[in-house]
């Protein structure tokens, strides 16, 4: 059973093309996808870090406070009281993630004259508690696509959050938070290019 998406928690949010299928047809899909994220997803999640790949992606979220949540949903769903069970936070946020996945697919399968899923349901999600974990697991979102042969090094890769840590362009991550775990800017890139081995991330090897 997948872990509840409980508020105020950290997640490393993780999924895959049915069957392997190719998730971003064109190299347009890419932005579209963070576009329809953050529509679907900017008000009931904080982002930390991500990586798209062709066939299966990366995210690393925060689900909102639960004063947050309440406010959106009201606001949104017209939900006066969150309850249990179908109407708590957690399966909130949940259908949330939903909708955002099923949004993308049916533009994806107008576009490319498919039809049917795209992405495996449920999404999978991992709960992070451990500090140590969770600055280990941004830097195994980043160095996905040096580890699956899209790229010599991780640092040229285009569509993951790695650049936007470093640089100071206007961005909707969470940024500031994400270089002070690791004490500023220097010592985030550092501890990117001091991360070597793989057998020192074991629990992170998902696929």
């Amino acid at each position: 059973m997948n872990e509840p998406l409980e508020p105020g928690c950290f997640y490393h949010i993780y999924n895959r093309g049915i069957n392997g299928e190719t998730i971003f047809k064109q190299e347009r899909n890419f932005a579209f996808f963070l576009s329809k994220y953050a529509e679907y997803l900017s008000d009931v999640v904080d982002t930390y870090a991500y990586c798209l790949l062709k066939n299966h992606f990366h995210l690393l979220i925060r689900v909102k406070e639960e004063d947050i949540l309440a406010s959106f949903f009201s606001v949104n769903q017209g939900k006066k009281d969150v309850e249990q069970g179908l109407h708590s936070f957690e399966f909130l946020v949940n259908k949330q993630f939903a909708k955002f996945f099923s949004s993308y697919t049916q533009s994806i399968n107008k576009a490319e004259g498919r039809t049917g899923s795209l992405i495996e349901t449920p999404f999978k999600r991992i709960k992070v508690e451990d500090d140590a974990y969770l600055t280990q697991l941004i830097w195994y979102i980043h160095y996905n696509p040096q580890k699956h042969g899209f790229v010599n090094d991780f640092r040229e890769y285009e569509h993951s959050s790695y650049h936007s840590h470093v640089l100071d362009k206007p961005t909707r991550l969470a940024r500031n938070q994400v270089v002070k775990w690791f004490g500023d800017k220097k010592e985030y890139e550092k501890f990117h290019l001091g991360m070597k081995s793989e057998v020192e991330i074991v629990p992170l090897m998902l696929e």
